[in-house]
């Protein structure tokens, strides 16, 4: 019998929390496997455990401290995952003001915790939130079976 769904939505909740915080380890032990994190519609991605840390590293070190407010617009949950829509006020790599940037993430569910998200926003507050990983990531297209 696999993990319930209450479970996940509890391992979601976490790892929404500890993403505020600075303690890369709780946000690491959110996850499971060679997570996948898909960003759109910039069509770009990236898997693996050491490139998630990675990430998670910067957002600490880099993107939080550049974070200046954010409004959740709304959560949903279903048996894939858990939907968060928000707005996030940030000072952009490369800019001196801050700006508001519309983001939907959604945390996916694998068998015991999250295996990554799939992102919806634009590419400069993505340059921003991956930070060097941004180069290293594979550029993806809709797989047209799915449409």
């Amino acid at each position: 019998m696999g993990t319930s769904l209450v479970h996940l939505i509890g391992v979601a909740s976490r790892h929404a929390l500890t993403e505020s915080g600075q303690d890369l380890d709780a946000i690491m032990a959110t996850m499971e496997g060679e997570p996948t994190y898909q960003y759109f519609p910039v069509g770009r991605s990236f898997t693996g455990y050491e490139k998630t840390r990675r990430l998670y590293r910067h957002f600490i070190d880099d993107v939080q401290p550049r974070i200046a407010n954010y409004h959740v617009i709304s959560e949903s949950v279903g048996p894939q995952g858990v939907v968060q829509e928000y707005d996030i006020q940030i000072r952009l790599i490369g800019e001196t003001e801050l700006s508001w940037h519309r983001i939907m993430a959604i945390l996916v569910f694998g068998e015991q915790g999250l295996t990554g998200e799939r992102m919806y926003s634009d590419e400069a507050l993505f340059r921003t939130l991956t930070g060097p990983i941004w180069d290293e990531m594979e550029t993806i297209s809709p797989d047209p079976q799915q449409i």
